[in-house]
């Protein structure tokens, strides 16, 4: 293995390792801590109102702005996520300090604090990882970042709990603020050049607007994609606890089923996704991940319509977890092609502000399908919706395909340039 194949190997396992370091608190406070918000007798009103302190996550537009506006000499996005990174293990460690069960209301602002700076970090992260991975590594990167978010919920949402009991209040909130600070420690590793970009282009796109990621070749073709592809199969995600629940499945097998089983598939098929996406490319991979989602939902539905038993079900929340994880990981890569020059943070906090929103509002309709269908009729209204994005990716999958295509050569001459820019800098 060259110099370059390991350097590229190192940044791949340091962006997939913040990716998940950054996840896991606000998966721990707003998905885990429930169950011992429960225990302490918090009324379902209350812990319902605790998880606006997951708001922040629809505001990455915003946020990404100061990223853009307040620029570093030099190692810019590095900068920002080092101070991130730190500023939020520093939240964790004061919320860990004692227990806030009872003091409600400060618990709430400190979860909204931790939940801004994980938002916040994200930004220039990922922002980092698409200047400095070649266009090759693109699509690895995000079936990277999607399999390290899945084995963050398995961590945040279960490994966490189990830290909890075993020793205290305090203990989750420090392991959480360690892993962060070497995520942080490990940042300077990696070599942020200055980008050289003609004046002209710069008169030209002064401001990070909006308006300016939608003038991009086919942003509006793939934000259609992007706002459509993964909330029908994600809302089923959502609410495969409850059904199985209501299936007559016991609470300790769904646990394993939907939280462990449905996190490790999960993980897995990002990985796979990752592979057959730069296998096939675009154009094949669009239809067929989509079409496995379709497969998924239709296959779900038909389980609970025949009452197939505890196999089936378990075949079907398998088969959702996997598309789940093909998805997200198609969705990860190709958010990484359509960000500017110079603008990678802000066009990446617009198109996850974009997945966000679609990611909240289709399971709230889903919630409402549910009380007047029930369990069949909602999925089946997803299956249908899911027939729509396919219909979609075919038409889509061509378009997007020829203006990846096109990037190659502008990412590759970017790579180069950033991969000469550290050595002209030691020297």
């Amino acid at each position: 293995m060259n110099t370059q194949a390991l350097r590229l190997l190192r940044r791949q396992a340091l962006f997939g390792w913040l990716n998940f370091v950054l996840a896991v608190p606000s998966i721990y406070l707003l998905l885990g801590m429930p169950l011992v918000m429960r225990q302490h007798g918090w009324s379902g009103t209350e812990i319902g109102l605790f998880q606006l302190a997951g708001l922040p996550a629809v505001f990455k537009f915003f946020l990404a702005l100061p990223v853009e506006r307040w620029r570093f000499a030099g190692a810019h996005y590095r900068s920002w996520a080092l101070l991130l990174c730190l500023g939020l293990a520093a939240v964790l460690l004061l919320v860990g300090r004692q227990e806030l069960l009872e003091r409600r209301a400060l618990f709430f602002v400190l979860t909204l604090l931790a939940g801004v700076l994980a938002t916040w970090a994200d930004i220039p992260v990922n922002a980092l990882a698409i200047k400095l991975l070649p266009e090759s590594e693109r699509v690895r990167a995000g079936a990277i970042r999607s399999a390290a978010l899945f084995m963050a919920a398995i961590v945040g949402g279960g490994l966490m709990l189990l830290v909890h009991e075993c020793w205290g209040w305090q203990a989750p909130f420090a392991l959480m603020s360690v892993t962060l600070l070497l995520g942080a420690l490990a940042l300077p590793l990696l070599g942020e050049g200055a980008v050289q970009v003609r004046q002209s282009e710069a008169k030209r796109d002064c401001g990070p607007s909006w308006r300016g990621y939608f003038e991009q070749p086919g942003a509006v073709l793939w934000t259609c994609l992007l706002l459509s592809c993964f909330p029908f199969i994600g809302a089923s995600w959502l609410y495969l606890k409850p059904l199985l629940l209501d299936q007559g499945m016991p609470a300790t097998q769904v646990a394993w089923v939907a939280g462990v089983g449905g996190g490790v598939i999960g993980a897995l098929a990002s990985v796979a996704g990752g592979f057959l996406l730069r296998r096939l490319g675009v154009a094949r991979a669009l239809p067929l991940f989509t079409g496995f989602a379709l497969f998924a939902l239709a296959s779900l539905s038909g389980v609970v319509w025949s009452e197939a038993g505890t196999l089936g079900l378990v075949i079907g929340a398998s088969l959702v977890a996997a598309a789940m994880g093909a998805i997200s990981a198609m969705v990860f890569g190709l958010m990484m092609f359509f960000t500017r020059q110079q603008r990678q943070a802000v066009d990446y906090g617009l198109q996850a502000s974009l997945f966000v929103v679609s990611r909240l509002a289709v399971p709230v309709a889903a919630g409402v399908l549910l009380d007047h269908l029930g369990y069949t009729g909602m999925l089946l209204c997803l299956t249908s919706a899911m027939l729509g994005v396919c219909a979609l990716a075919v038409v889509a999958g061509p378009a997007l395909a020829r203006i990846t295509e096109r990037n190659r050569g502008t990412a590759v001459h970017c790579t180069a340039n950033m991969a000469r820019a550290p050595r002209s800098n030691s020297r």
